[in-house]
């Protein structure tokens, strides 16, 4: 009889492998199964639920409706509410990356102290055994959770029922099995976190993106050959070879990137003015770009992983910066600017070339999906751009780089320059719209 409860006991330890092996077995085909009153009151349930997110998606969208209607033709007041939602999306974001960092430790932990007590699989029904033969009651028949296993335990150490030569090993077994109740504790939390940012996030980019396309609705109002400058742009593109002779043919021969170059020309040199990055409204860039070293926040969240004047690995050294990023991540602008160019280009996937005035151009690429048109002044922070699942620029790929890679680069009278004396050190020192 104890060898016997010893397995069942034992058995017990390993409920989450069996579990795992159960979720992975396929499924038989599914019957359809009488319909009871408890499988009625089960669809009832379901179709309730289906109805309450129904209902909170409609409540959504009648917000979002009214709140475009409330900005109306306010520029300042969608730009406003872009730069803050994009702001929020961006934090989401961070927060999201930072649980699955705390995460990945936690489930190491997890797998390593399963793995310890597996090992002492022997061990720990010879511990159970005595218990059962040393104490007044015997443990329950089957121990299904770590929790009955540990409680067993400290009950039988608390009545001294554990033998001095084996207490050191109930101890040891104790604490283990507590540990790895703490740990998967820690783990729900972390989870229980990382889906309510998951919803939050959806949630902010169903909003940005409702904003995003009524500012794009709006300044198609205003330039009405964007579609035809658009298609006039590809064709440039595929008549020049680098990016200098894009940027030069841009600023040249289409209306509405010449217009940004004269404007960014005539307003590319005010003195730093803080006050006027609190104006949503401002036609043009709050602060000189030359002035703005140390003030810029990168366009998006990620790890650094080229930087600028590094090895390219095939004989060169980088003209910018490279950072991987989450699939789906939000770009924003790290400047004010003046879009002079928008679309496809050579290797680098989709190009967004931002005129920042003075005689400085800053060129995003790597994106899947850019929102923003040729011409059109954008402010700092504002969203410009989403990220796909892979990598969109050749020299990555061919790196064997397969996650989302923003690369950034700044130019100064078309020459690359290194970007770096221009990022904020920290989040305090960075300029926003």
């Amino acid at each position: 009889m104890a060898a016997l409860l010893s397995a069942a006991l034992v058995s017990g330890l390993v409920w989450a492998d069996a579990t795992i092996a159960i979720a992975q077995t396929p499924a038989p085909p599914p019957s359809t199964p009488p319909l009871t009153a408890d499988l009625i009151r089960q669809r009832e349930q379901e179709l309730e639920a289906a109805r309450a997110q129904q209902k909170s998606a409609a409540e959504q969208q009648d917000k979002l409706k009214a709140d475009l209607a409330a900005i109306g033709a306010d520029r300042a007041k969608l730009n406003q509410e872009l730069i803050d939602v994009a702001a929020k999306v961006r934090a989401v974001e961070t927060r999201i990356a930072d649980t699955e960092a705390r995460l990945k430790p936690l489930d190491a932990r997890e797998a390593e102290v399963r793995g310890s007590l597996e090992r002492r699989r022997d061990q720990i029904g010879e511990v159970l055994a005595a218990l059962q033969r040393a104490g007044r009651r015997a443990p329950p028949a089957l121990l299904v959770r770590p929790e009955d296993a540990l409680e067993s335990l400290r009950t039988a150490i608390l009545l001294g029922s554990v033998v001095p030569d084996l207490r050191a090993r109930a101890d040891k077994l104790a604490t283990d099995l507590g540990e790895l109740i703490a740990v998967r504790k820690a783990i729900a939390a972390e989870r229980d976190k990382l889906a309510a940012d998951h919803a939050s996030l959806t949630a902010d980019q169903t909003r940005l993106a409702a904003f995003v396309d009524e500012r794009q609705r709006k300044q198609a109002a205003v330039e009405k050959d964007i579609e035809s400058e658009r298609g006039r742009a590809l064709t440039l593109s595929r008549q020049v070879d680098s990016l200098q002779g894009l940027i030069a043919k841009m600023e040249q021969e289409l209306k509405s990137a010449a217009k940004a170059a004269a404007t960014a020309n005539q307003k590319g040199a005010p003195m730093a003015n803080l006050a006027a990055l609190k104006d949503p409204g401002r036609l043009s860039p709050a602060i000189a770009f030359a002035s703005a070293k140390g003030m810029l926040a990168l366009p998006v969240n990620g790890s650094k992983i080229r930087d600028f004047g590094r090895p390219d690995g095939v004989g060169g050294t980088e003209r910018g910066i490279s950072i991987a990023t989450r699939p789906g991540s939000q770009v924003t602008t790290p400047c004010d600017g003046w879009v002079v160019y928008a679309g496809p280009f050579r290797s680098y996937g989709q190009l967004l070339i931002l005129n920042a005035g003075g005689g400085y151009h800053v060129l995003i690429a790597g994106m899947e999906r850019i929102s923003v048109n040729i011409g059109q002044f954008v402010l700092t922070g504002e969203p410009v751009a989403t990220m796909g699942s892979t990598s969109q620029v050749a020299s990555l790929l061919a790196a064997n780089v397969s996650q989302p890679v923003l690369y950034i680069e700044f130019r100064k009278d078309g020459t690359p320059i290194d970007p770096g004396p221009w990022w904020a050190a920290n989040e305090g020192e960075k300029v926003r719209g």
